[in-house]
């Protein structure tokens, strides 16, 4: 017949295991700063007040780059959900409140801290790349936030995801995480010149973040394949309104910037090359032997019309005895559209036509 024993013994330690002592200090956050950038991460100098407690059940999490959202990634019919994702968008927090009034307090708090530690944040950045010898990062970044992109999934079916959105002196950059690092800011998700982009659309959408309508707005982006759109949600009517004047002023600084593009096409079967100046116009012109000859020169005054078949031809009316000129470009003329609009959007916009 078989034995059997059992032993019982009081075990004082045995209480971690039947009960968990701490709740929040385990809770998953690290990671989400950069130790190769000490005043970037927050690690050190981040200007935020330092922490000491001997309580176990403590998390001291870093707002700094942080991104507070509601309605992102689960559903809240209630609107008592706050969202707070971390720099390296590894870590999402899930805070729920008691009601809808308490939610919306507590994320504006959550929101106006993130945004104020922003200055600090462009300081340190601008100061990092202004060190380095990484191509482009000798441009100015004007601002850096978090924003959700609207994705297109198969099926038809959309989506809200966090994207971190950066305008520079001459490009929007779009980045998956904060950059922290010189080779991480070289190597953003999507990069379009400012110059060739437009705002589409700012204003209230037809669904609710919080409480009210969502706060979108969309760029359009001539590329040589053609136009690129992308729309972006905003968390409040502030946040809608800076980037609003972000992008339109990014993009009339970048045309005062750069000033002129040059591309070679053809005019009635001989290469030509195509000039537009932001202050003195179109000119067209041709090579023959090592010098230049101009064949149009007119002022932007004189476009009567313009249009493009979306693959090749450049249409371009200036009135004049030729005609209509139309121009084959070596890709897609969007890019160019696009410019001829930046341009002649700061060139109205510096004349004090536009409020």
């Amino acid at each position: 017949m078989p034995l059997s024993r059992a032993t019982m013994k009081y075990m004082r330690e045995a209480t971690p295991y039947i009960k968990k002592l701490s709740l929040v200090s385990d809770l998953p956050w690290e990671g989400s700063t950069a130790p190769q950038s000490p005043s970037l991460s927050g690690s050190e100098d981040s200007g935020s007040p330092k922490h000491f407690s001997l309580a176990k059940d403590r998390k001291v999490i870093p707002l700094k780059m942080c991104y507070a959202a509601r309605n992102l990634s689960m559903p809240d019919p209630e609107n008592r959900l706050i969202e707070l994702h971390s720099p390296d968008s590894r870590n999402t927090l899930i805070l729920r409140c008691k009601d809808s009034a308490t939610a919306h307090s507590w994320f504006m708090a959550i929101h106006t801290n993130i945004m104020a530690l922003l200055p600090q944040v462009l300081a340190e950045l601008n100061a990092m790349l202004a060190t380095s010898n990484t191509p482009g990062s000798g441009r100015e970044v004007k601002h850096v936030a978090w924003l959700a992109e609207q994705a297109r999934l198969d099926g038809g079916r959309q989506l809200w995801r966090p994207a971190l959105v950066a305008v520079t002196e001459k490009d929007l950059l779009l980045y998956d995480c904060m950059p922290w690092t010189r080779d991480a800011w070289a190597a953003p998700c999507h990069s379009y010149p400012l110059l060739s982009t437009r705002l589409v659309h700012s204003g209230a959408g037809n669904r609710s973040p919080c409480m009210g309508s969502d706060l979108t707005f969309a760029t359009r982006t001539g590329t040589r394949q053609g136009i690129e759109m992308h729309v972006f949600r905003a968390e409040t009517h502030r946040d809608l309104s800076s980037w609003t004047r972000i992008l339109v002023q990014g993009c009339h600084s970048a045309a005062e910037l750069i000033k002129e593009v040059s591309l070679g096409c053809i005019l009635n079967s001989q290469e030509v090359r195509l000039q537009i100046h932001y202050e003195n116009g179109f000119t067209i012109s041709r090579e023959e032997g090592g010098s230049v000859s101009i064949l149009f020169r007119y002022p932007f005054e004189k476009l009567k019309m313009s249009a493009d078949d979306g693959i090749r031809n450049l249409h371009l009316d200036f009135g004049g005895p030729e005609g209509e000129l139309t121009l084959e470009l070596l890709s897609c003329p969007k890019p160019v559209v696009f410019v001829l609009h930046t341009f002649l959007s700061a060139k109205v916009t510096r004349m004090g036509l536009l409020a």
